[in-house]
């Protein structure tokens, strides 16, 4: 099972991006969506950031047998909770939560190495 199944019960789609263009408003044709905000295909979600970053973990192969750690956010903060088993692997989800626009800063004082 996915990061985005066991996180947030979503299957990914097709066109479900980690960091994909805004969807422009219908009243006014412009972005108005906070980047943290910004759902898998450009839409509002209130949890979009997390599922992102869900989705991101979910491209890299490498992270498929971790199934301790979670991904929340606190608006542009991605949030990391559980365990993993080497400091290597928190340096790599880091650096790829990191890499999602909308997130200023990941935080890991929840997670237990080892």
């Amino acid at each position: 099972m996915g990061w985005l199944q066991r996180l947030f019960g979503q299957e990914k789609t097709e066109d479900a991006q980690v960091n994909p263009e805004p969807a422009p408003s219908e009243e006014t044709g412009e972005e108005t969506i906070a980047p943290e905000r910004l759902g898998l295909n450009g839409e509002y979600d209130q949890s979009g950031l997390a599922k992102r970053v869900a989705l991101a973990f979910d491209l890299d192969s490498s992270f498929d047998d971790i199934d301790t750690l979670y991904v929340a956010q606190l608006g542009s903060t991605v949030v990391l909770k559980g365990s993993v088993p080497d400091q290597d692997t928190l340096d790599q989800l880091v650096q790829i939560a990191q890499g999602v626009t909308g997130a200023t800063d990941v935080q890991t004082d929840q997670v237990s190495v080892g």
